[in-house]
């Protein structure tokens, strides 16, 4: 199975569930900078009980593996869970969005994109590079370092650098963001 495709099935999924959803991480650091190989797709996702039910009914229905009770627990703890279809290996880490400011403003800043043939939301460019500042620190991940790397090289002035550094204060990510700014 092809990545188009599994994206077409797991957007379609969402949307029957009547999940909204921002794709993020690698797929969309790929979008708009650089791909990289990855078998996994990162979403986040805002449910609640009855569409977190619709969405794990819909992919269990597919095939997918899903453990219904880290679906559950990642509700209530605003984390994360997967699902897996297991003839392709293909993954999609799904992740309830956290109940704070900066999540409630990165996910009404998603937009529209197509990506792959298939049409998606997804996280803007300046909120995937806080994303990705933040994963670094709690990874110390060079990966997310070179990700956001990349996303400031190829952006240029397309990027609001006021907002993200606003942001990077807000969130506590000074240094990440220094140690990135005197890569460039």
């Amino acid at each position: 199975m092809s990545l188009g495709r599994f994206l077409t099935t797991v957007v379609g999924l969402l949307d029957e569930a009547g999940v909204p959803y921002m794709l993020t991480g690698s797929l969309a650091a790929a979008y708009y900078a650089s791909p990289r190989a990855t078998q996994d797709v990162d979403v986040v996702i805002e449910v609640d009980d009855p569409s977190l039910e619709r969405l794990v009914e819909g992919m269990l229905l597919e095939g997918y593996y899903v453990d219904v009770g880290a679906a559950r627990e990642a509700l209530r703890s605003r984390g994360q869970f997967n699902a897996i279809d297991p003839e392709s290996g293909w993954k999609v880490d799904l992740i309830v969005r956290k109940n704070r400011p900066f999540s409630e403003v990165e996910f009404r800043r998603r937009r529209s994109v197509e990506l792959f043939g298939v049409e998606v939301s997804l996280t803007s460019l300046e909120d995937l590079a806080i994303a990705k500042l933040e994963w670094s620190k709690l990874d110390d991940s060079e990966l997310q370092r070179r990700d956001v790397l990349l996303l400031l090289e190829r952006a240029g002035d397309r990027l609001d650098r006021a907002y993200v550094e606003e942001w990077v204060a807000e969130l506590g990510l000074d240094g990440e963001w220094a140690g990135v700014q005197a890569r460039l």
